[in-house]
């Protein structure tokens, strides 16, 4: 038997352990054969020393984190606790801010599914993120997109979704076209609205910097020097999918974003999305990256309603 003592330096302990000590509870329940002990900013462990070893890199990591995001959830804890060295490396690499938002909001990838799609983003100029609700993969995407306008790598932003929920009642609805698509829009609209300020961004719309449409409008473009995302993509039938892919230009990233489980077209009609996902798989310069419920950033419950659901739906 072995034994290991640890200082908890330069971190903040109330952060480290949890309220309640729920984090710290974490970290143990992932070391069952390990004796852990902790007494402030002193961490005492026994057992068996290649254990050891990797409590002692755990709890670094887990202290990086909070260094670098200045909290610690217990979800935090059970994604270091997950991760192997390669992808704990890739988090701790990965730009930390990716855009300074309204009102001094710090927006960053939190998740390792959100990690890995900034890394896949810098790396290919064309990434499918697929995933359940709540992941963050648009609002992620548009970080993106805002970081590299910002940045002067693009000089324009096209955020574009397929309204097939509106079908043939679209002409029933109140208001000219684009208030009748608006809500279709709606959360590309409020991802933008915490990254750029209002009056910045009403002059983005304005002048063409930032464009937000509905996938018909697409057709017979080419998108040169363009961060575009395409939004609910399991919606796309297979010409609509082959249509905004071969819209790329000179210069230009795109994003295709959607959750496969989540199809809202007709019983017999293919979702575009998997079929381009399947016939791209190992096309060079196109990234793929699949969230999971564990990247889930919405309230605690819809990860666990997710995880009901699939058990469900693969009976």
């Amino acid at each position: 038997m072995t034994e290991l003592n640890l200082e908890l330096v330069d971190v903040n302990i109330q952060e480290f352990y949890g309220p309640n000590n729920e984090n710290f509870k974490t970290l143990k329940s992932y070391f069952p054969k390990l004796k852990i002990v902790g007494r402030g900013r002193t961490i005492s462990a026994v057992g068996n020393e290649d254990l050891l070893q990797a409590l002692d890199q755990k709890i670094a990591q887990i202290i990086t984190h909070i260094q670098h995001f200045n909290q610690l959830k217990e979800k935090d804890v059970e994604h270091i606790l997950e991760l192997d060295s390669s992808t704990q490396k890739t988090m701790t690499n990965a730009k930390e801010v990716l855009v300074h938002g309204v009102n001094g909001k710090l927006i960053k990838a939190h998740t390792p599914g959100q990690i890995e799609l900034v890394d896949k983003v810098y790396k290919n100029d064309m990434v499918f993120a697929i995933g359940p609700a709540g992941t963050g993969k648009t609002y992620t995407s548009v970080a993106l997109a805002v970081q590299a306008l910002k940045n002067k790598e693009v000089r324009r932003i096209i955020l574009t979704r397929p309204a097939v929920e509106a079908g043939e009642s679209l002409g029933f609805l109140p208001g000219d076209l684009k208030e009748k698509l608006d809500p279709y829009l709606q959360p590309l609209y409020d991802a933008l609205k915490d990254m750029i300020h209002f009056e910045k961004l009403n002059s983005y719309y304005e002048k063409g910097i930032i464009e937000v449409a509905p996938l018909a409008f697409m057709r017979g473009r080419t998108l040169d020097e363009a961060f575009v995302i395409l939004d609910e993509a399991q919606n796309t039938t297979h010409a609509q999918m082959k249509m905004f892919l071969t819209r790329m230009g000179k210069n230009a990233k795109f994003i295709i974003t959607g959750d496969p489980e989540q199809v809202d077209l007709p019983p017999k009609q293919k979702s575009g999305l998997k079929e381009a996902m399947s016939i791209l798989d190992n096309v060079d310069g196109i990234g793929m990256v699949k969230l999971t419920e564990k990247d889930v950033v919405r309230h605690k419950l819809v990860g666990k309603i997710l995880q009901a659901y699939k058990k469900v739906d693969n009976q």
